[in-house]
């Protein structure tokens, strides 16, 4: 049985919202992250534009660039709760030079951010990205998703 899941979809105001709108309805997010919890969420998906993605990684990463998802967590247990902030326009370009549709790289780092919520890691070593790779790739398949790597 999958876990249950609480979700806020949230959309900021930026041209072309109504693409990244269309790549994401509501049950497909769910269904995504369900697939990637392994205990019971309460989580926030944003999709965001360059500026806010930029001032976010700035703030809380200290790199100034925008970049494709941000996970800021909360808990892990009993319960997930976490927030995960895309940026759509490097959400697009990423999927456009991956030859991947926008919808199937967006459920890729919602999966990705997910695992992150939970304590995956992949920038603690090449075993541990590894691992994370590995996992993001087996429920991806389990979606009917390809291999995104």
């Amino acid at each position: 049985m999958l876990p249950t899941l609480s979700l806020s979809l949230q959309f900021g105001r930026f041209k072309g919202v109504e693409r990244h709108r269309a790549a994401l309805p509501r049950h497909s997010v769910i269904r995504w992250i369900r697939h990637a919890l392994e205990c019971d969420g309460e989580l926030t998906v944003r999709i965001v534009d360059a500026d806010e993605g930029q001032r976010l990684n700035r703030e809380f990463r200290g790199k100034d660039y925008p970049t494709n998802v941000l996970t800021f967590d909360y808990a892990q247990s009993p319960l997930v709760m976490a927030d995960l902030v895309l940026c759509a326009p490097v959400i697009a370009r990423e999927a456009k030079e991956q030859r991947k549709t926008l919808a199937a790289h967006y459920a890729h780092m919602v999966v990705h951010g997910t695992l992150h919520a939970q304590g995956w890691d992949h920038e603690t070593g090449e075993a541990d990205a590894e691992a994370m790779e590995a996992r993001e790739i087996a429920i991806l398949l389990g979606l009917a998703i390809r291999n995104p790597y």
